[in-house]
């Protein structure tokens, strides 16, 4: 087949085609990268963003001495820089706590913190409050293409870590049988410092790249570097990019002093005459970068953009670790080049600015190179170094240029450079357009958006430069549709209350916290409460929207209602007193993985009022829509709007009379309680069964599908109008009597008196015949029942309904039914509906039998629900409800009351919810509403100190007599105490290399350490063989003592978790004979207590471990002191063993250990219990060719690990 030419009009359309795909593809690989999240711990206690901030605008100077803790400063320090293995500065800038880790928040035992690096777990730290800064809730991003990069280059922890395993190798204590090394199995990857970035990924959940850089001083720029690409290809979606820098141990102070690197006085004197080196500083930061159109489809609060970057090395320069000035101006001119600007749009670079008398010049005059080009003469280049605020942070170092740079567009302001005072002689101040801001300079948004250049040049020569502009306006709000349909809404064509603008954000406001223990929620809002002291300026509602959306919810919860900031405040100072505050909840949940159900209870007929739900028909356009959907199906079935009926002006009275017509009554309640449902829906509260009250049903019905929303109000419409047409003259009684009471009571008028509805053991409602009501209410009087004149228009669900039955029947064939989609409990059995619930005959019957409530909350009951809600405008099942349940059973929650504000109430109601651990959709809460992401307090974790122990000062350990050469640890010479006498390093790492279990990173630094030790020490120091670095367990016999002989320890109690064989009844029955008291626990199904101290638990069951610990501290008389666990030899034997069975002995052994020791330690006291584990055969203590049981192996890991 002949092809076709392409006509004028097809080859231009193609050519457009081709065109936007290229610069589709071309935009792509330009776009801005957002930063939209920032974590730091820098010197200073610039421990967040604000307060780093509070640092550079105040221009602090954060050098100080040496922390004590570090090293002992004088063993090191000689002013003399040629005095051998010293160092001839006493400063730098450090950060504080660096010994102190809350291990458990991240999933980490205490016994492996100790052994992690601090620079790990600073990482761990500020990752997770940097994702908080960012508003992202770190669960969210499990499996996500979210990419790390990291830069760490130190490892001096590791070296403490070498230096305490080779002095415990050589000291008295090896002699002794104590095992000399401080190397475990958690020490290769608590040290390691790939590990350390592969932890943050494996933490999170993470997918997308994972690096760890080291390219010295620009390692963390260069992770912005690459995270920028790996945005722009699509191979991440969002970046968590930083670095991280510890001074743990005196190695490498005193290596850089033998180069000169380091300044006498510890600070960067950047660009000043008196530059003599940079000043030693530690510190952590994170940033979390996303693409700008991704940040702004999805409302993150945008700091700043990364326009472009560029990397290179120095190449041949005259020197390793000398600059190369031809590379540093290529690598910023390609930065430019990629940012797509010119040089001159840039009006501050934050320098790389070490301080020292080479790199400086060589650093102004390439950025006076490249953006000195057709830059105005009034406009110079402002140049500032964060390192003259807190020193030379090494790995740390790029990012936290990065960083000041962001809070400096930000708040608009370049902050103050430090220690300029006299510039130094060796810079043509005269020929180059740069200036120094030796105080603040305002940097206001203009037309133009504010440019800056950020530098870092890597000691091995990476450079890296990155050009940053000042966030767009868009993208930091949060922007509602008008309405959820897309539509605006009135309220209808006669009625005077128009929805107003102005009404639409609501009065109150709901803030939660939660934090993983007790005292870290107190923590938790007393840092509110002080943030919002500092913050006045700050909205209520975005405070809420902010910490709702943008935080992880934890155990224990907390929920505060609120109109305004300063209510907030004075609630939260009253958090955890004896005052009870209205609007304040709290509750500690067993589990966040799980959820309770929840039941909707819908609320039947005369619980109507007049502009019941107006507040949320105002404020809440989900609310409304539902609502205006009804008003439209219901059109053709009414006379007047549904939303006339409901909301007209209160002065007219004939329509206020209309709602408490059954023909309005009816659909009006069913479209309320529909609104409702889908309010409660859009914020994440969906129903786990639902139940309904006579017309409430008719909505479960339509919320759980057997009905679409249409045919629902088709039906419920004609049910009021056939109901309206019936005559009046009947009644209907609430009868506080017992159901047989009341049938004996109406026995007499069978045929014009019924049950309408059973409400409770107690509560009865009967309808019927005027004239026989009277007559049984007399007679009910007489014996001293209460009664109550229900007010009704008719008397529902009794014989009067007859003559309407056969015409609803006759609507109700022509509806098409389902079978309910959620569990659906029936008003006519108080039983799950069956299939009988989609059929016309069902609400016929429905109509005339009684309602079967007290059954149906029975019914629930027993399916374990403990938490209602009830869907309607007054909280009238609710009580009715609690009637039928044992005392103090169950939560109770209206959606709305005729008294209090709708959206009060909701909002308390929603609050309860969240603190019982409901999971709450908070960005749909919001979804409707102009909102904006602010910066609230991060999580305060609760630290402890994990250190392994150094020596601080080996000259010390020789004073001391423990290594002197007349006290040896062992007469004999050995290979290493001679290599390590001679100095001979290299040796010496290899023969420690074959008996310790070093990783490559500690390595590294063996030589500096070995080299130390061996100069401090200048003597034979003994130490191990390699058989000593290891040990295997040994089986000794042992004699019992005479179970005759009295023993001399205080009686106390024992919690023996009896096997089934009879050891345990036998250990009993000694102890008791001994003056022990006893409790014996049982493996069974559910918990019982048949007897006193005989126990019968689920070992599957946590809640039931609590139970028994409660009540044995509650009914001991002695001291719960010992507790022994036999239920492992139980086990089934080899032959027998299966899937199965191994399951099962699991169960009984790891599974009821770890929650009889989460029991324990949630019940920690001065004096916790002793805890044995019996096993039997799962050692070879005998011989090595003895059957072993493995089944119950397991148990010896887990109480190694315990």
């Amino acid at each position: 087949m002949e092809q076709q030419p392409l006509s004028s009009q097809q080859l231009f359309e193609l050519l457009e085609q081709v065109h936007s795909q290229l610069e589709t593809v071309d935009r792509e690989k330009t776009e801005p990268i957002a930063v939209i999240g920032v974590g730091c711990r820098f010197p200073g206690n610039a421990n967040n963003p604000d307060s780093f901030w509070h640092l550079l605008h105040e221009g602090i100077d954060a050098v100080t001495e040496i922390p004590s803790d570090r090293w002992d400063i004088d063993a090191f320090y000689d002013q003399d820089p040629e005095a051998p293995l010293k160092a001839y500065t006493r400063q730098g800038s450090f950060i504080q706590q660096v010994d102190q880790f809350d291990p458990l928040f991240f999933g980490i035992s205490p016994r492996e913190a100790v052994s992690l690096d601090p620079q790990q777990r600073l990482l761990l730290e500020v990752t997770w409050e940097a994702l908080e800064h960012a508003g992202i809730v770190p669960a969210q991003l499990r499996n996500s293409k979210t990419g790390v990069y990291v830069g760490i280059c130190t490892d001096d922890y590791t070296s403490n870590q070498i230096a305490t395993t080779i002095t415990n190798m050589l000291t008295q204590s090896s002699r002794n049988g104590e095992n000399p090394a401080s190397v475990d199995g958690y020490t290769g990857t608590g040290n390691s410092r790939s590990m350390a970035v592969g932890r943050i990924s494996h933490l999170l959940g993470l997918q997308g790249p994972n690096i760890q850089l080291d390219t010295a001083c620009s390692s963390s720029l260069v992770g912005v570097h690459l995270a920028c690409q790996s945005l722009r290809l699509k191979e991440s979606n969002l970046a968590l990019v930083g670095g991280v820098n510890l001074i743990l141990s005196p190695g490498n102070t005193v290596a850089r002093c033998k180069i000169r690197a380091l300044a006498p006085d510890g600070r960067c004197k950047t660009f000043d005459a008196s530059a003599d080196g940079y000043g030693q500083g530690e510190g952590c930061g994170v940033v979390v970068l996303k693409r700008l159109s991704d940040a702004i489809t999805d409302q993150d609060s945008i700091l700043a953009l990364i326009r472009g970057s560029a990397i290179n090395h120095d190449g041949p320069s005259s020197g390793l670790t000398v600059p190369n000035k031809k590379a540093q101006k290529e690598v910023i001119q390609q930065a430019l080049q990629n940012a797509r600007i010119e040089p001159h749009q840039v009006s501050y670079v934050e320098a790389h600015g070490t301080g020292t008398t080479l790199g400086d010049p060589i650093e102004l005059e390439a950025l006076a190179a490249v953006y000195g080009k057709n830059r105005p003469s009034n406009q110079p280049l402002i140049v500032g170094s964060v390192k003259t605020n807190f020193g030379h942070l090494e790995a740390a170092a790029g990012v936290s240029a990065l960083i000041k740079v962001v809070l400096a567009l930000h708040h608009q302001e370049i902050p103050p450079h430090l220690h300029f005072t006299q510039p130094n002689p060796y810079i043509p101040w005269d020929k180059i357009p740069v200036t120094i801001p030796t105080s603040g300079i305002p940097w206001k948004q203009g037309k133009q958006p504010r440019m800056a250049g950020v530098s870092s040049f890597g000691m091995s020569g990476s450079n890296v430069h990155v050009v940053l502009e000042s966030a767009p306006e868009e993208g930091n709000r949060q922007t509602p549709p008008l309405s959820p349909l897309g539509r605006e809404s009135t309220v209808g064509a006669n009625c005077h209350s128009p929805l107003q603008e102005d009404c639409l954000e609501p009065s109150h406001h709901l803030l939660t916290l939660s934090a993983k223990t007790e005292q870290a929620l107190e923590d938790l809002v007393s840092r509110y409460r002080n943030y919002l002291e500092l913050h006045p300026e700050l909205e209520l509602a975005d405070i809420c929207y902010s910490a709702n959306r943008g935080r992880s919810h934890f155990q224990y919860r907390l929920a505060v209602l609120a109109t305004s900031t300063a209510e907030l405040k004075e609630k939260l100072e009253n958090f955890h007193t004896e005052n009870e505050v209205v609007g304040l909840f709290s509750e500690e949940l067993a589990n966040t993985t799980s959820q309770p159900k929840i039941a909707f209870l819908f609320t039947g007929q005369g619980s109507q009022y007049i502009r019941m739900g107006w507040e949320l028909y105002q404020s809440q356009p989900t609310f409304r829509s539902a609502l205006e959907e009804c008003d439209r199906l219901l059109k053709p079935y009414l006379e007047k709007s549904l939303l006339e009926v409901l909301y007209s002006n209160l002065e007219n009275r004939e329509e206020i009379s209309l709602l408490d017509q059954t023909i309005y009554t009816q659909p009006a309640l069913f479209a309320i309680e529909y609104a409702l449902v889908q309010l409660w829906k859009s914020w994440g509260i969906k129903p786990n069964l639902v139940m309904g009250h006579s017309v409430g049903e008719y909505v479960a019905a339509t919320v759980a599908g057997v009905f679409c929303l249409e045919e629902g109000l088709k039906l419920i419409a004609a049910r009021g109008r056939l109901m309206q047409q019936l005559p009046q003259g009947g009644e209907m009684l609430s009868v506080l009597a017992s159901e047989s009471q009341v049938r004996l009571a109406i026995a007499p008028y069978n045929s014009e008196v019924t049950i309408a509805a059973i409400n409770g053991p107690e509560s009865i409602v009967i309808s019927g015949v005027s004239a026989a009501i009277s007559e049984i209410c007399n007679s009910l009087e007489s014996q001293g029942i209460k009664i109550k004149h229900l007010q009704v228009s008719h008397a529902f669900h009794s014989p009067l309904m007859e003559p309407i039955l056969a015409e609803f029947e006759a609507i109700a064939r022509k509806i098409t039914y389902n079978q309910p989609q959620i569990p659906l409990i029936s008003n006519l059995t108080g039983k799950p509906v069956d299939k009988s619930i989609a059929t016309a005959n069902y609400w016929v019957s429905h109509i005339r039998q009684p309602v079967q409530f007290a059954r149906s909350m029975e019914t629930l009951h027993q399916q374990g629900y403990k938490v209602f809600l009830e869907i309607g405008p007054k909280p009238i099942l609710l009580g009715m409800g609690r009637q039928c349940l044992p005392e103090n059973q169950g939560i109770w929650l209206p959606s709305l009351r005729s008294q209090k504000s709708n959206w009060e109430q909701m909002l308390s109601s929603l609050g309860e919810l969240y603190v019982r651990g409901l999971k709450v959709d908070w960005s749909g809460f919001d979804r409707d509403y102009a909102r904006s992401q602010v910066m609230l307090p991060t999580y305060p974790f609760q630290r402890e100190r994990y250190w392994i122990e150094t020596i601080q000062n080996p000259q010390q350990l020789l004073e001391s007599g423990e290594l002197r050469a007349d006290n040896p640890v062992e007469n004999i010479n050995t290979s290493i105490i001679n290599l390590l006498s001679q100095g001979n390093t290299q040796e010496l790492v290899e023969k420690i290399e074959e008996i310790g279990n070093l990783s490559p990173e500690q390595l590294k630094t063996l030589p500096d350490l070995l080299t130390l030790i061996s100069h401090q020490y200048q003597q034979e120091l003994s130490t191990f063989t390699r058989k000593k670095w290891f040990y295997e367990i040994q089986w000794k016999h042992l004699h019992l003592e005479d179970k005759h002989k009295k023993s001399t320890k205080q009686p106390s109690h024992w919690l023996i978790f009896s096997d089934s064989q009879g050891l345990g009844k036998s250990l009993v029955t000694q102890l008791q004979q001994l003056g022990n008291e006893c409790s014996v626990v049982y493996q069974a199904n559910n918990y019982q207590n048949s007897q006193t101290g005989i126990y019968h638990i689920n070992p599957s069951k946590p809640q039931e471990f609590e139970q028994l610990y409660q009540t044995i501290i509650k009914t001991s008389k002695l001291p719960l002191q010992r507790v022994i666990h036999l239920w492992s030899l139980d086990a089934t034997s080899k032959q027998d063993l299966t899937t199965a069975s191994l399951e099962q002995v699991q169960l009984w052994g790891c599974g009821s250990v770890l929650h009889l020791v989460q029991t324990l330690v949630q019940n920690a006291t001065s004096n916790p219990p002793k805890l044995w584990l019996i096993t039997r055969g799962t050692q070879p203590v005998l011989s090595t060719t003895e059957k072993l049981t493995v089944a119950t192996s397991p148990l010896w890991g887990l109480g190694r690990t315990i």
